[in-house]
Protein backbone atom coordinates (compact mmCIF):
# COMPACT_ATOMS: atom_id res chain seq x y z
CA UNK A 1 0.00 0.00 0.00
CA UNK A 2 1.25 3.54 -0.77
CA UNK A 3 1.55 6.63 1.36
CA UNK A 4 -1.14 8.07 -0.83
CA UNK A 5 -3.83 5.05 0.07
CA UNK A 6 -2.51 5.09 3.70
CA UNK A 7 -3.52 8.73 4.24
CA UNK A 8 -6.44 7.68 2.08
CA UNK A 9 -5.88 9.82 -1.61
CA UNK A 10 -7.19 8.25 -4.17
CA UNK A 11 -7.39 9.61 -7.75
CA UNK A 12 -5.00 10.59 -10.68
CA UNK A 13 -1.61 11.57 -9.73
CA UNK A 14 -1.51 13.85 -12.97
CA UNK A 15 -4.15 15.54 -11.05
CA UNK A 16 -2.59 15.81 -7.84
CA UNK A 17 0.63 17.72 -9.25
CA UNK A 18 -1.56 20.24 -11.65
CA UNK A 19 -3.09 21.68 -8.02
CA UNK A 20 0.52 22.06 -6.79
CA UNK A 21 0.99 24.24 -9.86
CA UNK A 22 -2.40 26.32 -9.24
CA UNK A 23 -1.36 26.93 -6.11
CA UNK A 24 2.57 27.99 -6.37
CA UNK A 25 0.94 30.30 -9.30
CA UNK A 26 -1.54 31.41 -6.65
CA UNK A 27 1.16 32.21 -4.12
CA UNK A 28 3.48 33.90 -6.64
CA UNK A 29 0.52 36.37 -8.08
CA UNK A 30 0.26 37.36 -3.96
CA UNK A 31 3.48 38.18 -3.71
CA UNK A 32 3.31 40.38 -6.74
CA UNK A 33 0.17 41.68 -5.80
CA UNK A 34 1.92 42.92 -2.32
CA UNK A 35 5.10 43.98 -3.86
CA UNK A 36 2.23 46.49 -5.85
CA UNK A 37 0.54 47.59 -2.75
CA UNK A 38 4.00 48.19 -0.82
CA UNK A 39 5.39 50.07 -4.07
CA UNK A 40 1.29 52.56 -3.88
CA UNK A 41 1.82 52.82 -0.31
CA UNK A 42 5.39 54.09 -0.24
CA UNK A 43 4.75 56.53 -3.09
CA UNK A 44 1.66 57.68 -1.50
CA UNK A 45 3.56 58.05 1.84
CA UNK A 46 6.27 60.33 -0.31
CA UNK A 47 3.41 62.19 -1.86
CA UNK A 48 1.82 62.95 1.74
CA UNK A 49 5.30 63.82 3.66
CA UNK A 50 5.69 66.22 0.23
CA UNK A 51 2.13 67.98 0.65
CA UNK A 52 2.87 68.15 4.22
CA UNK A 53 6.31 69.73 3.59
CA UNK A 54 5.49 72.11 1.23
CA UNK A 55 2.26 72.99 3.17
CA UNK A 56 4.03 73.92 6.27
CA UNK A 57 6.17 75.81 4.11
CA UNK A 58 3.16 78.01 3.44
CA UNK A 59 1.34 78.10 6.69
CA UNK A 60 4.27 78.78 8.67
CA UNK A 61 5.64 81.42 6.20
CA UNK A 62 5.79 84.91 7.24
CA UNK A 63 4.52 86.48 3.84
CA UNK A 64 1.33 84.34 3.52
CA UNK A 65 -0.85 84.56 6.85
CA UNK A 66 -3.53 86.42 4.79
CA UNK A 67 -3.99 84.16 2.20
CA UNK A 68 -4.51 81.35 4.89
CA UNK A 69 -7.05 83.89 6.67
CA UNK A 70 -8.42 84.30 3.43
CA UNK A 71 -8.62 80.30 2.55
CA UNK A 72 -10.16 79.72 5.63
CA UNK A 73 -12.70 82.49 6.02
CA UNK A 74 -13.84 81.15 2.69
CA UNK A 75 -13.87 77.84 3.64
CA UNK A 76 -16.01 78.17 6.85
CA UNK A 77 -18.40 80.89 4.78
CA UNK A 78 -19.14 78.24 2.74
CA UNK A 79 -19.44 75.15 5.21
CA UNK A 80 -22.00 77.37 7.33
CA UNK A 81 -24.23 78.40 4.51
CA UNK A 82 -23.95 75.94 1.73
CA UNK A 83 -28.11 74.95 2.05
CA UNK A 84 -28.45 78.75 1.21
CA UNK A 85 -26.51 79.17 -1.64
CA UNK A 86 -27.38 75.91 -2.57
CA UNK A 87 -30.38 77.47 -3.15
CA UNK A 88 -29.94 80.26 -4.71
CA UNK A 89 -28.32 77.87 -7.56
CA UNK A 90 -31.36 75.67 -7.94
CA UNK A 91 -34.65 78.20 -6.97
CA UNK A 92 -35.70 80.50 -10.09
CA UNK A 93 -34.13 84.50 -10.34
CA UNK A 94 -36.22 86.79 -8.50
CA UNK A 95 -36.44 90.00 -10.06
CA UNK A 96 -38.31 93.88 -9.40
CA UNK A 97 -39.38 96.29 -12.38
CA UNK A 98 -40.62 99.82 -10.68
CA UNK A 99 -43.30 101.75 -13.02
CA UNK A 100 -43.40 104.94 -12.11
CA UNK A 101 -46.81 107.36 -12.95
CA UNK A 102 -49.03 104.43 -13.22
CA UNK A 103 -52.62 105.73 -14.03
CA UNK A 104 -55.53 105.04 -11.98
CA UNK A 105 -59.08 103.88 -12.71
CA UNK A 106 -61.23 104.69 -10.24
CA UNK A 107 -64.66 102.03 -9.88
CA UNK A 108 -67.43 103.74 -8.56
CA UNK A 109 -70.93 104.75 -9.46
CA UNK A 110 -70.58 108.44 -11.13
CA UNK A 111 -73.96 108.75 -11.55
CA UNK A 112 -74.25 109.51 -7.85
CA UNK A 113 -71.05 110.25 -6.12
CA UNK A 114 -68.63 112.64 -7.03
CA UNK A 115 -65.01 111.38 -5.88
CA UNK A 116 -62.36 113.82 -4.63
CA UNK A 117 -58.63 113.04 -3.10
CA UNK A 118 -57.39 110.64 -5.58
CA UNK A 119 -54.10 110.84 -6.98
CA UNK A 120 -53.96 110.57 -10.61
CA UNK A 121 -50.87 108.33 -10.48
CA UNK A 122 -49.18 105.91 -8.64
CA UNK A 123 -45.53 103.92 -8.31
CA UNK A 124 -45.63 100.26 -9.29
CA UNK A 125 -43.25 97.58 -8.22
CA UNK A 126 -43.69 94.09 -9.69
CA UNK A 127 -41.71 90.76 -7.95
CA UNK A 128 -41.35 87.83 -8.68
CA UNK A 129 -39.40 85.66 -11.16
CA UNK A 130 -37.91 87.02 -14.08
CA UNK A 131 -39.78 85.81 -16.39
CA UNK A 132 -42.63 86.36 -15.11
CA UNK A 133 -42.56 89.86 -14.24
CA UNK A 134 -41.40 90.34 -17.45
CA UNK A 135 -44.47 88.68 -19.24
CA UNK A 136 -46.71 90.97 -16.45
CA UNK A 137 -45.16 94.30 -17.56
CA UNK A 138 -45.41 93.72 -20.99
CA UNK A 139 -49.05 92.47 -20.43
CA UNK A 140 -49.97 95.91 -18.98
CA UNK A 141 -51.79 95.64 -16.13
CA UNK A 142 -54.20 98.74 -14.15
CA UNK A 143 -54.11 100.10 -11.19
CA UNK A 144 -57.91 100.15 -9.57
CA UNK A 145 -59.26 101.75 -6.91
CA UNK A 146 -62.47 99.72 -5.85
CA UNK A 147 -65.42 101.54 -4.45
CA UNK A 148 -68.01 99.95 -5.93
CA UNK A 149 -70.72 99.81 -2.35
CA UNK A 150 -69.27 102.70 -0.78
CA UNK A 151 -71.01 105.20 0.29
CA UNK A 152 -70.85 108.70 0.51
CA UNK A 153 -67.72 109.93 3.21
CA UNK A 154 -64.22 109.58 3.80
CA UNK A 155 -63.10 106.10 3.33
CA UNK A 156 -59.44 104.61 3.26
CA UNK A 157 -59.07 102.17 0.23
CA UNK A 158 -56.09 100.04 -1.06
CA UNK A 159 -55.31 99.59 -4.08
CA UNK A 160 -55.90 96.79 -6.24
CA UNK A 161 -54.40 95.30 -9.31
CA UNK A 162 -55.69 93.36 -12.98
CA UNK A 163 -54.14 92.56 -15.28
CA UNK A 164 -50.93 91.22 -14.10
CA UNK A 165 -50.99 88.16 -13.49
CA UNK A 166 -50.67 85.65 -10.77
CA UNK A 167 -47.58 84.61 -11.10
CA UNK A 168 -46.34 88.28 -9.50
CA UNK A 169 -46.59 90.46 -6.46
CA UNK A 170 -47.74 94.17 -7.42
CA UNK A 171 -47.08 96.60 -4.81
CA UNK A 172 -48.26 100.21 -5.16
CA UNK A 173 -47.01 103.18 -2.94
CA UNK A 174 -48.55 104.36 -1.25
CA UNK A 175 -50.40 101.45 -0.76
CA UNK A 176 -53.91 103.08 0.26
CA UNK A 177 -55.39 106.33 -0.38
CA UNK A 178 -58.03 108.12 1.85
CA UNK A 179 -60.58 109.48 -0.39
CA UNK A 180 -64.09 111.34 -0.38
CA UNK A 181 -67.50 110.66 -2.15
CA UNK A 182 -70.11 113.24 -2.36
CA UNK A 183 -73.61 113.03 -3.64
CA UNK A 184 -74.15 114.92 -6.86
CA UNK A 185 -76.78 117.16 -7.57
CA UNK A 186 -77.90 119.34 -10.43
CA UNK A 187 -77.90 123.30 -10.82
CA UNK A 188 -78.57 125.07 -14.31
CA UNK A 189 -76.22 128.18 -15.56
CA UNK A 190 -76.10 130.79 -18.14
CA UNK A 191 -73.93 129.68 -20.94
CA UNK A 192 -70.80 132.45 -21.94
CA UNK A 193 -68.66 131.83 -25.15
CA UNK A 194 -64.85 131.84 -25.85
CA UNK A 195 -63.16 131.91 -29.06
CA UNK A 196 -60.24 129.98 -29.36
CA UNK A 197 -57.56 129.37 -31.87
CA UNK A 198 -57.89 132.98 -33.06
CA UNK A 199 -54.25 132.92 -34.07
CA UNK A 200 -55.25 130.33 -37.19
CA UNK A 201 -57.92 132.56 -38.37
CA UNK A 202 -57.06 135.17 -40.99
CA UNK A 203 -56.80 138.68 -39.23
CA UNK A 204 -58.48 140.67 -41.79
CA UNK A 205 -61.81 138.59 -40.49
CA UNK A 206 -63.34 138.92 -37.25
CA UNK A 207 -66.41 137.36 -35.89
CA UNK A 208 -69.53 138.43 -34.31
CA UNK A 209 -71.52 137.31 -31.65
CA UNK A 210 -72.37 134.11 -31.68
CA UNK A 211 -76.40 132.65 -31.77
CA UNK A 212 -76.74 129.70 -29.31
CA UNK A 213 -79.18 126.78 -29.68
CA UNK A 214 -80.27 126.92 -26.25
CA UNK A 215 -78.92 129.85 -23.32
CA UNK A 216 -78.39 127.10 -20.39
CA UNK A 217 -77.40 124.11 -19.31
CA UNK A 218 -77.30 121.77 -16.34
CA UNK A 219 -74.71 121.09 -14.67
CA UNK A 220 -74.40 118.23 -12.02
CA UNK A 221 -71.35 118.05 -8.98
CA UNK A 222 -71.64 118.01 -5.41
CA UNK A 223 -72.82 120.73 -3.66
CA UNK A 224 -69.33 122.52 -2.61
CA UNK A 225 -68.13 122.00 -6.65
CA UNK A 226 -71.45 123.55 -8.17
CA UNK A 227 -70.47 126.75 -5.36
CA UNK A 228 -67.56 126.95 -7.41
CA UNK A 229 -68.68 127.58 -10.41
CA UNK A 230 -68.55 130.98 -11.77
CA UNK A 231 -69.30 130.61 -15.76
CA UNK A 232 -70.00 127.67 -17.95
CA UNK A 233 -68.53 128.77 -21.52
CA UNK A 234 -68.68 127.41 -25.48
CA UNK A 235 -65.43 126.97 -26.84
CA UNK A 236 -65.69 128.17 -30.56
CA UNK A 237 -63.23 127.04 -32.42
CA UNK A 238 -62.24 129.93 -35.39
CA UNK A 239 -59.25 128.25 -36.64
CA UNK A 240 -59.16 128.88 -40.43
CA UNK A 241 -63.00 130.48 -40.66
CA UNK A 242 -63.90 132.96 -43.56
CA UNK A 243 -67.34 132.97 -43.84
CA UNK A 244 -70.28 132.31 -41.69
CA UNK A 245 -69.96 128.96 -39.74
CA UNK A 246 -72.40 126.49 -37.26
CA UNK A 247 -70.18 123.88 -35.06
CA UNK A 248 -71.20 122.10 -31.78
CA UNK A 249 -69.27 123.66 -29.38
CA UNK A 250 -67.65 122.55 -26.23
CA UNK A 251 -68.83 123.20 -22.66
CA UNK A 252 -66.41 123.70 -20.16
CA UNK A 253 -67.26 125.03 -16.15
CA UNK A 254 -64.77 127.36 -14.68
CA UNK A 255 -64.28 128.64 -11.10
CA UNK A 256 -63.67 132.78 -10.51
CA UNK A 257 -60.26 132.11 -11.80
CA UNK A 258 -60.35 130.78 -14.79
CA UNK A 259 -59.64 127.32 -13.84
CA UNK A 260 -61.45 124.63 -15.59
CA UNK A 261 -63.50 122.67 -13.04
CA UNK A 262 -64.46 118.85 -13.60
CA UNK A 263 -68.32 118.81 -13.50
CA UNK A 264 -71.29 116.81 -15.49
CA UNK A 265 -72.36 119.26 -18.10
CA UNK A 266 -75.77 118.34 -19.52
CA UNK A 267 -75.65 118.60 -22.29
CA UNK A 268 -71.51 118.86 -23.23
CA UNK A 269 -71.55 120.70 -26.12
CA UNK A 270 -73.99 123.06 -27.48
CA UNK A 271 -74.43 123.99 -31.30
CA UNK A 272 -73.91 127.42 -32.72
CA UNK A 273 -74.15 129.77 -35.61
CA UNK A 274 -71.45 132.19 -35.59
CA UNK A 275 -71.12 135.01 -38.05
CA UNK A 276 -67.61 136.28 -39.38
CA UNK A 277 -66.96 139.36 -40.98
CA UNK A 278 -64.24 141.19 -42.64
CA UNK A 279 -65.12 144.95 -41.24
CA UNK A 280 -62.34 148.06 -43.20
CA UNK A 281 -61.33 151.04 -42.78
CA UNK A 282 -58.76 153.42 -44.86
CA UNK A 283 -57.30 156.10 -42.64
CA UNK A 284 -54.24 158.18 -43.15
CA UNK A 285 -50.54 157.95 -41.57
CA UNK A 286 -49.39 160.69 -39.70
CA UNK A 287 -45.65 160.63 -39.24
CA UNK A 288 -44.95 161.99 -35.38
CA UNK A 289 -41.16 163.09 -34.90
CA UNK A 290 -39.49 162.59 -31.45
CA UNK A 291 -36.25 164.33 -30.59
CA UNK A 292 -34.56 166.68 -31.87
CA UNK A 293 -31.95 166.59 -35.57
CA UNK A 294 -28.24 167.44 -33.81
CA UNK A 295 -26.57 170.19 -34.60
CA UNK A 296 -27.60 173.47 -37.01
CA UNK A 297 -30.37 171.05 -38.53
CA UNK A 298 -33.89 171.00 -38.56
CA UNK A 299 -36.05 168.87 -40.78
CA UNK A 300 -38.06 170.59 -43.05
CA UNK A 301 -40.07 168.48 -44.67
CA UNK A 302 -41.22 164.58 -44.74
CA UNK A 303 -42.65 162.70 -47.50
CA UNK A 304 -43.77 158.91 -47.31
CA UNK A 305 -44.59 156.69 -50.33
CA UNK A 306 -48.09 155.87 -48.68
CA UNK A 307 -50.30 158.43 -47.30
CA UNK A 308 -52.99 156.12 -46.22
CA UNK A 309 -53.52 152.87 -44.78
CA UNK A 310 -56.43 150.32 -44.19
CA UNK A 311 -56.95 148.45 -41.21
CA UNK A 312 -59.01 145.53 -40.48
CA UNK A 313 -60.65 144.91 -37.04
CA UNK A 314 -64.25 145.31 -35.21
CA UNK A 315 -66.33 147.97 -36.21
CA UNK A 316 -66.32 148.82 -32.27
CA UNK A 317 -62.85 149.07 -32.96
CA UNK A 318 -63.37 151.06 -36.54
CA UNK A 319 -65.45 153.61 -35.32
CA UNK A 320 -62.95 155.31 -32.77
CA UNK A 321 -59.88 155.29 -35.36
CA UNK A 322 -58.90 158.09 -37.71
CA UNK A 323 -55.50 157.82 -38.12
CA UNK A 324 -52.47 155.81 -37.72
CA UNK A 325 -49.17 156.98 -36.47
CA UNK A 326 -46.08 156.20 -37.38
CA UNK A 327 -42.76 157.12 -35.49
CA UNK A 328 -39.53 159.19 -36.40
CA UNK A 329 -36.61 159.21 -34.11
CA UNK A 330 -34.92 162.64 -35.29
CA UNK A 331 -31.49 161.84 -33.11
CA UNK A 332 -30.78 159.71 -34.91
CA UNK A 333 -30.76 161.78 -38.12
CA UNK A 334 -27.69 163.41 -39.48
CA UNK A 335 -28.06 164.02 -43.13
CA UNK A 336 -30.94 164.13 -45.71
CA UNK A 337 -32.31 160.03 -45.60
CA UNK A 338 -34.50 157.36 -47.04
CA UNK A 339 -35.67 155.09 -44.09
CA UNK A 340 -38.39 151.85 -43.53
CA UNK A 341 -40.02 152.77 -40.51
CA UNK A 342 -43.00 149.93 -39.22
CA UNK A 343 -46.76 150.71 -39.00
CA UNK A 344 -47.81 150.77 -35.48
CA UNK A 345 -51.32 149.02 -34.80
CA UNK A 346 -54.22 150.61 -32.34
CA UNK A 347 -55.28 148.20 -30.08
CA UNK A 348 -57.75 146.25 -31.42
CA UNK A 349 -56.87 146.30 -34.73
CA UNK A 350 -56.30 142.62 -35.88
CA UNK A 351 -54.14 143.61 -39.19
CA UNK A 352 -53.68 146.07 -42.22
CA UNK A 353 -52.79 146.04 -46.00
CA UNK A 354 -49.25 147.80 -45.61
CA UNK A 355 -47.18 147.32 -42.34
CA UNK A 356 -44.09 149.76 -42.99
CA UNK A 357 -43.80 152.51 -45.45
CA UNK A 358 -40.78 154.54 -46.99
CA UNK A 359 -40.38 157.77 -45.04
CA UNK A 360 -37.85 160.21 -47.59
CA UNK A 361 -36.57 163.13 -44.81
CA UNK A 362 -34.95 166.81 -46.29
CA UNK A 363 -32.78 168.55 -43.93
CA UNK A 364 -32.45 172.73 -43.64
CA UNK A 365 -30.61 174.87 -41.43
CA UNK A 366 -32.25 175.59 -37.99
CA UNK A 367 -33.62 179.18 -37.04
CA UNK A 368 -35.46 180.50 -34.55
CA UNK A 369 -37.85 183.57 -33.84
CA UNK A 370 -40.19 184.67 -30.31
CA UNK A 371 -44.01 184.78 -30.83
CA UNK A 372 -45.34 187.27 -28.05
CA UNK A 373 -48.67 188.00 -27.06
CA UNK A 374 -49.34 183.69 -26.63
CA UNK A 375 -52.49 183.29 -24.80
CA UNK A 376 -52.67 181.30 -21.27
CA UNK A 377 -55.22 178.67 -21.09
CA UNK A 378 -56.34 176.21 -18.29
CA UNK A 379 -57.02 172.96 -18.63
CA UNK A 380 -58.66 170.43 -15.53
CA UNK A 381 -60.47 173.11 -13.32
CA UNK A 382 -62.65 170.33 -12.02
CA UNK A 383 -63.31 171.88 -9.05
CA UNK A 384 -64.54 175.20 -10.83
CA UNK A 385 -62.71 177.41 -8.81
CA UNK A 386 -62.50 180.95 -9.37
CA UNK A 387 -59.01 182.52 -10.08
CA UNK A 388 -57.12 185.47 -10.89
CA UNK A 389 -53.87 185.93 -12.39
CA UNK A 390 -51.39 187.35 -9.15
CA UNK A 391 -49.96 189.71 -11.99
CA UNK A 392 -52.17 191.21 -14.60
CA UNK A 393 -51.12 189.10 -17.28
CA UNK A 394 -52.91 186.78 -19.47
CA UNK A 395 -50.11 186.15 -22.03
CA UNK A 396 -46.75 184.97 -22.79
CA UNK A 397 -44.38 184.45 -25.35
CA UNK A 398 -43.07 181.32 -26.98
CA UNK A 399 -39.45 180.52 -28.72
CA UNK A 400 -40.48 178.67 -32.02
CA UNK A 401 -37.25 176.70 -33.55
CA UNK A 402 -37.35 175.04 -36.63
CA UNK A 403 -36.63 175.63 -40.55
CA UNK A 404 -37.22 179.18 -41.79
CA UNK A 405 -40.33 177.61 -44.17
CA UNK A 406 -41.29 175.89 -41.20
CA UNK A 407 -41.55 178.87 -38.38
CA UNK A 408 -42.64 181.54 -41.12
CA UNK A 409 -46.37 181.08 -40.85
CA UNK A 410 -46.68 180.24 -36.81
CA UNK A 411 -48.81 182.75 -35.03
CA UNK A 412 -49.59 183.10 -31.21
CA UNK A 413 -52.78 181.67 -32.69
CA UNK A 414 -51.02 178.47 -33.55
CA UNK A 415 -50.18 177.64 -30.15
CA UNK A 416 -51.82 176.33 -27.09
CA UNK A 417 -50.26 177.16 -23.60
CA UNK A 418 -51.92 175.93 -20.48
CA UNK A 419 -51.74 175.79 -16.93
CA UNK A 420 -52.79 172.01 -15.44
CA UNK A 421 -55.27 172.75 -12.35
CA UNK A 422 -55.94 169.45 -11.83
CA UNK A 423 -54.24 169.49 -8.13
CA UNK A 424 -55.37 173.23 -7.36
CA UNK A 425 -56.32 174.23 -3.94
CA UNK A 426 -57.45 177.59 -2.58
CA UNK A 427 -54.70 180.43 -2.37
CA UNK A 428 -51.80 181.89 -3.89
CA UNK A 429 -49.97 179.27 -5.74
CA UNK A 430 -47.85 178.63 -8.76
CA UNK A 431 -48.67 176.51 -11.98
CA UNK A 432 -46.37 174.70 -14.50
CA UNK A 433 -47.15 176.48 -17.72
CA UNK A 434 -46.99 173.78 -20.21
CA UNK A 435 -47.14 174.15 -24.10
CA UNK A 436 -48.56 171.48 -26.74
CA UNK A 437 -45.53 170.55 -29.67
CA UNK A 438 -46.62 170.00 -32.89
CA UNK A 439 -47.38 167.13 -34.12
CA UNK A 440 -45.75 167.18 -37.32
CA UNK A 441 -42.55 167.46 -35.07
CA UNK A 442 -41.39 169.93 -37.83
CA UNK A 443 -41.21 173.20 -35.43
CA UNK A 444 -40.42 173.15 -31.68
CA UNK A 445 -42.11 175.43 -29.06
CA UNK A 446 -40.10 176.09 -26.13
CA UNK A 447 -41.28 178.44 -22.99
CA UNK A 448 -39.62 181.66 -21.78
CA UNK A 449 -41.45 181.39 -18.73
CA UNK A 450 -41.78 178.37 -16.94
CA UNK A 451 -44.00 179.47 -14.14
CA UNK A 452 -47.60 181.29 -13.74
CA UNK A 453 -49.21 182.72 -10.43
CA UNK A 454 -52.87 182.58 -9.74
CA UNK A 455 -55.01 183.36 -6.63
CA UNK A 456 -57.25 180.20 -6.25
CA UNK A 457 -60.63 181.45 -4.46
CA UNK A 458 -62.36 178.87 -2.25
CA UNK A 459 -65.75 179.92 -3.96
CA UNK A 460 -66.97 178.00 -7.16
CA UNK A 461 -68.26 179.51 -10.64
CA UNK A 462 -69.94 177.17 -13.17
CA UNK A 463 -69.72 180.02 -15.69
CA UNK A 464 -66.58 181.51 -17.37
CA UNK A 465 -64.28 182.90 -14.76
CA UNK A 466 -63.70 186.91 -14.69
CA UNK A 467 -59.74 186.55 -15.42
CA UNK A 468 -59.55 186.97 -19.02
CA UNK A 469 -58.52 183.30 -19.20
CA UNK A 470 -59.76 181.12 -21.57
CA UNK A 471 -60.03 177.21 -20.58
CA UNK A 472 -61.39 173.63 -20.27
CA UNK A 473 -62.08 170.90 -17.83
CA UNK A 474 -60.84 168.17 -20.41
CA UNK A 475 -57.54 167.00 -19.68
Amino acid sequence: MTDREKNGFLGDPDQDENKTELANRIAEQSKRVASTYQMVEDWMLRIIRWFSSILDKFLFNNKHPVFVSLFLAVLFYVSVNYNTLSSVYTSPLRATRSLDDMPIIAKYNTDTFELSGMPQTVDVNVVGDATSVNNAVAAGGTIVLDLEGYTEGRHEVKFTFEGYGSNVDVITEPSTVIVTLKKKTTQQFDLTYDFINQNAMDNIYSVGVPEFEYAKVNVRASRDTLDSIAFVKALIDVSGQTADFEQDARLIAYNSSGVPVTADIIPNTVHVSVPVTSPSKTVPIEVQVNGEVSGDMAIELISTDQQTVTIYGPNTVLSNIDKVVVTLNADTIAKNSTILRPISLPAGINSSNINQITITITLAEKTSKVVDDVRIMYRNNTNNYKFTPVVDKTTTSVTVSGTAANIENVTADNINVYVDMTDAKPGVQAFDMQVEQPSNGLVKYTLNEATYQMNVLGETNEEANDDGLGGTNDG
